[in-house]
């Protein structure tokens, strides 16, 4: 993902579409260090040796199949790149909070919540993954809760994700994590092979 660096983490930023429908107000928040708990995970940045257990997971073809923009081959140097530039790059620029997430002290996945910029009427975007070796343990559902709650609390009108059609496992996550199906977007998923999917997108709202 590229976009243009916004000049410091802490700041005011639009979240929606810029007819009223809210901002996420990130005053105070060093996106660089913010760290998102759960009752049994810890959403963190990711750091330099996270890098062999991001390479371990992403050699599972069942990662490989749904995860439309992972290089294939995915090497260690990809692996390096993903965690010590692009989530470090998407914190301090303000766009993307990529975390690790851990349990126990072990990495068990990734999510993030994308877009923090603004720029879309959906608002913020959440992504996840699961490692293989901690799948069936409910950790995505509570990432993808967990930071969906962390933009809605700070002032975003609403946050979305998607999820191919094919892919009941991460559309039964999302339903998990307190998301509603809103409908099915037609071709919006663009995979390396050159194929593009249909996606349900899924959605959350601020009460009150």
């Amino acid at each position: 993902m590229t976009s243009t660096p916004w000049p410091r983490p802490e700041a005011r930023r639009e979240c929606a579409s810029g007819e009223g429908a809210g901002v996420l107000d990130l005053t105070g928040v060093d996106l660089t260090t913010e760290v998102v708990r759960t009752a049994r995970l810890v959403l963190r940045p990711f750091r330099p040796d996270d890098v062999d257990a991001v390479f371990r997971a992403c050699q599972d073809a069942e990662s490989r199949r749904w995860l439309a923009s992972l290089p294939e081959p995915y090497t260690r140097a990809d692996a390096e790149e993903f965690v010590t530039g692009v989530a470090v790059r998407g914190r301090a620029e303000g766009r993307d909070l990529h975390c690790a997430v851990e349990a126990d002290g072990e990495l068990v996945g990734s999510c993030g919540v994308h877009h923090l910029q603004g720029g879309t009427r959906l608002g913020p975007e959440v992504g996840y993954w699961t490692a293989p070796w901690a799948r069936g343990r409910g950790h995505a559902a509570e990432a993808a809760r967990g930071l969906a709650d962390w933009a809605l609390a700070h002032g975003a009108s609403r946050v979305h994700l998607f999820a191919d059609v094919r892919n009941a496992a991460s559309q039964a996550v999302a339903v998990r994590a307190g998301f509603v199906r809103e409908g099915v977007v037609r071709s919006c998923l663009a995979y390396q092979d050159g194929s593009r999917a249909d996606a349900v997108l899924f959605g959350r709202v601020r009460e009150g």
